[in-house]
């Protein structure tokens, strides 16, 4: 039996611009895919997003590449966010921004909710690989992870947010969710990285599945579990204790 690799998670390597660019696209895919694959039964079945269907999480991260393939699209959905927001009682200004793209889609059906995103995938690549330094440099207060930039926004935020939804996608309707070392593995490398900086506890973190691996700071007893649900826990879909009561917004 080969050997644990175990990886100090301050080795992790930081994804580049490039690198940003090649998995944003991937999971745009890859997200398409999973929704091409859906029967009619499945767009109406309760996800682990709170009061969102499979139709209403689609619509979301429609509504998200939409606003990112065009200004006057990001404007609106922007504009119309701290109303929103208040009238869910969502604690969060994205809160409302999503809950915006959600309403603004709903009279869609599922089959123009695939053509929408697929005409506007490439546009949204481009638009987040090519803004400029000025703007990446502006500062964003995130909730956990603090003060960061639009850069980390653009470059990792909103691919995370199509992989986590494509995990809650799969796991409401049943559907085959594909992960691969090389993209999926290295969006979860990169996560529990991010997660890491949030707290100081030590951990050996022990992530099982295609997209997993080992991770440690310091030397304690190992917490063992899949590589999905410690981000499906972390994110607040699912409860743990010890070092996974640390929590990573996703």
């Amino acid at each position: 039996m080969a050997a644990v690799v175990r990886i100090p998670v301050q080795d992790v390597a930081p994804i580049g611009r490039a690198e940003a660019t090649r998995l944003a696209r991937a999971e745009y895919r890859r997200f398409l895919e999973t929704l091409r694959g859906l029967g009619a039964d499945d767009w109406d079945r309760p996800t682990d997003c709170t009061r969102w269907t499979v139709k209403d999480v689609a619509a979301h991260i429609v509504g998200e590449t939409e606003a990112f393939a065009s200004l006057p699209e990001f404007v609106h959905q922007w504009r119309h966010a701290a109303r929103v927001r208040r009238e869910i009682g969502a604690h969060h200004l994205i809160d409302g921004v999503n809950e915006v793209e959600v309403r603004d889609r709903r009279s869609l059906s599922p089959a123009q909710l695939i053509e929408r995103m697929a005409g506007r995938v490439d546009g949204a690549v481009r638009l987040r690989a090519r803004l400029p330094r000025p703007l990446r440099a502006v500062p964003v207060t995130f909730p956990v992870v603090g003060r960061r930039s639009v850069g980390y926004l653009v470059d990792l935020v909103i691919t995370r947010d199509v992989w986590m939804h494509r995990v809650d996608i799969t796991r409401a309707t049943g559907a085959e969710l594909v992960l691969t070392p090389g993209h999926d593995g290295r969006l979860v490398a990169d996560m529990v990285s991010d997660w890491a900086a949030t707290h100081v506890d030590p951990f050996v973190l022990e992530l099982a599945g295609p997209a997993g691996g080992t991770y440690v700071r310091g030397d304690v007893a190992p917490t063992r579990i899949d590589a999905v649900e410690f981000l499906r826990v972390v994110s607040g879909r699912g409860t743990g204790d010890g070092v996974l009561t640390h929590p990573l917004p996703l």
